[in-house]
């Protein structure tokens, strides 16, 4: 044997060694990690995730204007994409103002770029006041035009010439929050029932069985168009939100419970239940310091792919406009503008909201994936 392998064999047993020990030793949310992490696609998903809900929790200081300002001789208005360059050089980031002009033969309005004037934008711009978080009134704005007089439109305007950049970044609060709120309804009735179906047995268990399949039979349109109907439309908007919520989680709390009370049947028999009985523990410990965190990795997967249905349920409802409604402001609202054809033949860019909702829809079920993959035991 060649005795010059001899030394670099050594640390990396030794090496192999600790590891074999950490992994030994490490907690159960620690070993997640560890697997979660390889998950290269759940990791970015999971940092889109978050600067989304920064953006949703943050909408009035990131969006330049805030949901109800209209121009109407802005109706319709193109994107103006920023400039960083002018002349082959760096400068201050700006944008060409617009102007309009009347088509001659279909006597409309028609927006070209007015490349002699230029609108400088500038960060920490003061511009519309807001009421951030509903406490503090201010007028600070990231971004925005210098000159709050002049104005922006990034990603273009609506029919009423508000702007599509700030409604998106305020309708972001809503549609990414109805689905936290609403999953975690959705989850509580779901443990709770499932786990007295699957801890009890008997005529209890038959009885929540019965209904979840009664409410899995039901068709889903028709029942959100029957639950939407009963919603009286005179109801403050903020009490409409929380009526919807409330709607989807009564709806979508059923597949939870099928996963807990499977789990449950499966647990109650295993040795550290029977000893945590024998040992004089009540049902509510047993089921909530054992059997439940026995499985919370799974549950924190099933949370995760649980919330773009949620999100789509929304979404759905709004666009159909059988959910909310305006003066609220959420993804599939936006997207109500865009169910006519000529409207997006003429803009387009009200489309741009659907990509949202795509991709909120993309990047949660991939760090869905990654939890499950990483919660899985038994999973390489």
């Amino acid at each position: 044997m060649n005795e010059s392998h001899i030394p670099s064999e050594r640390p990396q047993t030794i090496e192999t060694q600790h590891q074999e020990t950490d992994l030994y030793v490490a907690s159960q949310w620690k070993l997640i990690w560890w697997k979660f992490r390889k998950h290269k696609l759940a990791l970015i998903s999971t940092v889109i995730i978050l600067l989304m809900y920064l953006m949703a929790g943050f909408a009035e200081f990131l969006s330049p204007y805030v949901t109800d300002t209209t121009q109407s001789q802005f109706t319709y208005a193109p994107p103006m994409p920023i400039h960083i360059f002018d002349e082959g050089k760096l400068v201050r980031p700006y944008v060409y103002s617009l102007k309009q002009e009347i088509e001659p033969e279909a006597l409309r309005r028609v927006f070209t770029v007015d490349y002699e004037t230029k609108i400088p934008l500038g960060l920490f711009v003061h511009g519309e006041p807001y009421k951030f978080w509903g406490i503090w009134d201010t007028d600070i704005h990231l971004f925005g035009p210098l000159n709050k007089e002049q104005v922006v439109r990034l990603i273009g305007a609506d029919k009423v010439g508000r702007d599509l950049f700030s409604r998106m970044i305020y309708g972001a609060r809503i549609s990414l929050s109805i689905g936290l709120v609403g999953v975690a309804i959705s989850f509580a009735l779901g443990v709770l029932l499932g786990g007295i179906s699957g801890y009890y047995g008997g005529g209890i268990d038959d009885l929540i069985q019965r209904v979840i399949e009664f409410l899995r039979s039901l068709p889903t349109i028709p029942l959100w168009m029957g639950l939407a109907a009963a919603i009286p439309h005179n109801w403050p908007s903020l009490r409409i939100y929380f009526s919807i919520t409330i709607l989807l989680s009564l709806i979508g709390w059923t597949g939870m419970a099928r996963v807990v009370r499977g789990r449950f049947l499966v647990l109650r028999t295993e040795d550290f239940v029977v000893c945590a009985r024998l040992d004089g523990a009540s049902e509510l410990r047993v089921i909530l310091r054992h059997m439940v965190p026995s499985f919370t990795s799974h549950m924190i997967a099933s949370i995760t792919l649980s919330i773009p249905g949620m999100i789509m349920s929304e979404t759905a409802l709004s666009f159909l406009g059988l959910g909310l409604q305006p003066p609220l402001v959420s993804w599939g609202v936006l997207l109500q503008d865009a169910q006519n054809i000529r409207a997006v033949a003429t803009a387009p860019w009200l489309l741009i909201p659907a990509l949202l909702v795509i991709v909120t829809v993309l990047t949660l079920n991939f760090l869905g994936d990654g939890l499950r993959d990483a919660a899985d035991p038994y999973g390489r």
